[in-house]
This record gives structure tokens, sequence and C-alpha cells, in this order.
């Protein structure tokens, strides 16, 4: 197989991971996560149908359910593009493997990662489903997701190879830049899957409170009842306020920090490609923080939310290019 074709099953996978990423945002935002009651079919069958909800389908084994053909088919449109994706990486982990036997400098860490990774998301879905959309499940899901797509991101740019020296100075305050972002990623992740997105009403103040209230204990017990239906959540306001809140103290540090640091790279480093990902990582910041105010004060518009999800894959990526950069030594 050649470089050549792999790049470009990189590419299509990395189009698709993001699709993928914000699709489940869409899946989640629209209470579809369990618009199929089983995995990996949907109420036993590939495709829905009105068919399906009559009587005599439903008396045995989902008695008691009433199809929602919509929120069947957004789920299923999920896992319909995830399996396809999966797909995708089955062939780049093939073709790497192949032209591993006659370019041993070619990298085969990445492509096995995301076949394990790819597994392990695989699972999460089924959990998703099946603990019934149990937080910690869901938001390991999300991360699952995101981690698929960085991996391919960074997995295209070690089939690139035309990149100048770059300054080592940067490699701690980029990595450290990148583990905020992870958390704070994984913060919005419980923020969504305890459907906690609007506790706080207003901005810059929460409810009209500059600093409310914290119950920390109750809102970030990660060890949820198993066996209980999550959809719409379960956590008390205080609790939900908590965790909003918390979120939004953490988008403060981490917008000021990668604000700063790509600014510094932009004004001090000398290689091009460095500067011109600083740059990248400093427009989507912007444009990050600014859609998380637009879902506050707006009361969570779909179309802002599930673009803050996309934002923060591509965030997560470009900060991966970033630690990718500044470690990185001409031969």
């Amino acid at each position: 197989m050649s470089l050549k074709y792999i790049r470009f099953l990189a590419s299509l996978a990395i189009i698709l991971a993001l699709f993928v990423v914000m699709l489940g945002a869409f899946t989640r935002l629209t209470d579809a996560g369990l618009g199929c009651p089983d995995w990996p079919l949907c109420y036993g069958h590939v495709m829905v149908n009105s068919e399906l909800n009559t009587p005599d389908f439903m008396q045995n084994k989902y008695k008691g359910m009433t199809i929602e053909p919509q929120k069947a088919w957004t789920e299923m449109a999920h896992r319909y593009a995830a399996f396809t994706l999966g797909l995708l990486i089955l062939s780049i982990f093939l073709s790497s493997c192949f032209a591993k036997l006659k370019n041993k400098h070619l990298p085969l860490f990445v492509p096995i990662l995301l076949i394990l990774l790819l597994l392990f998301q695989a699972a999460l879905g089924m959990w998703t489903v099946t603990l019934k959309l149990l937080p910690v499940v869901v938001m390991g899901h999300l991360l699952g997701g995101m981690l698929i797509f960085v991996s391919l991101c960074y997995f295209r740019m070690q089939l690139s190879t035309n990149f100048q020296q770059s300054s080592v100075k940067w490699q701690f305050w980029v990595n450290l830049g990148l583990v905020l972002l992870f958390l704070q990623i994984a913060l919005g992740g419980w923020v969504s899957s305890n459907y906690a997105g609007i506790a706080c009403i207003g901005f810059p103040q929460c409810n009209g409170q500059w600093f409310p209230s914290l119950h920390i204990s109750n809102a970030f017990n990660l060890f949820s009842p198993i066996g209980d239906n999550y959809q719409g959540g379960r956590l008390a306001a205080d609790a939900r306020l908590t965790i909003q809140f918390i979120h939004r103290l953490g988008a403060y540090v981490v917008a000021s920090y990668i604000t700063i640091l790509s600014l510094l790279i932009i004004f001090k480093e000398k290689t091009k490609a460095l500067r011109l990902w600083a740059m990248f990582a400093l427009l989507l910041v912007i444009m990050q923080f600014s859609i998380g105010i637009v879902n506050v004060i707006y009361l969570l518009p779909l179309w802002s939310a599930v673009m803050h999800n996309g934002l923060a894959a591509l965030l997560l990526a470009t900060m991966l290019m970033l630690c990718y950069l500044a470690k990185w030594r001409s031969s």
C-alpha cells in the first residue's frame, strides 16, 4: 500500500470522525440517546420503519414502549456513521501493516491505538444504551470519539514530513495546555451527560450570583446507581448548577492559558508551521468561548451546542498538532 493511499484514508477518516462527534452531540441534545432500546440493532431491526410500532410486534420484548421514529433514526444514523468510520480505521490499520513491510519507518503505534480505541468506543456505545445513559459512560463515549478524531489527525501529521525544525522551549507549555484542555472537555462531557447545560442562567453571573453555593460531592459522584434511566438527568438543581459553574471557571482558565500561549508562540517563534497552528488555536479558542456564551444566554440552541462539541474536537486536535511540532526534530 502506498503512503499516498494511506494519507487519503486518514484524511477521509478525519472528516468522518468530526462528523460522528458532532452527530453524537446532536443525538444527545435531541434526547435520542435511547431512541433505540437495544444495540447494535434498533428494536431488533437494522432499519427503522413504522411497521415496527404495532401491537403484535411490541407486545412481547418491547411491551410498554412506543417507537419514536425520528429519535430512532437519529440514533441509527449515528450508529451507521460510526460503523463506517470503524471500517475506515480498520482499512487504515491493515494498509499501514502492509506498508510497514516495505517501509520500516512508517509509524504503526497510532493505527494500533486507533483499533483499541475503536473497540473500546464500541463497548461504550453499547453500554450507553444498555445502562440507560449512565453519566460516566456517556462522558467516556464523548471522550472516546474525541480521542479517535485527534489520533487520526496526529497520524495524518506523522505521514507528512515537510516541517521545519522548531524550538523545544514550548514543549512543556503546549503539553500542559493540551492536558488542561482535555480535562475541560471531560468536564463539558460531564455537564452534557448530567443535563446541566442551562443550570446557570445568565452571563457572566450565574442565576444572578457571582459565586453561587457549590455542592462538589453531589455534583461529581462518578459512581451513579446502575439500572436507573438517566435520560433528562437525575441530579438535583444545586448539583447541576455546581457542574455548570465549575465548567465556566475551567473555561476562563483554559481560554486564558491557550490565548496567552498562542500569542507568545505567534510573536516569539520563528518556525512558520508552529506559528500557523498557534494562530489556528487562538481563533478556535475565541470561537469556542463565544459559542459557550451563546449557549448560556440563549439557553442552549441546538446549532450552537452541536458546534460547541465540534470546536472542542478541533481545538484539541490543534493543541495536539502544536505538541507534535514543538518536539519535532529534523534528521
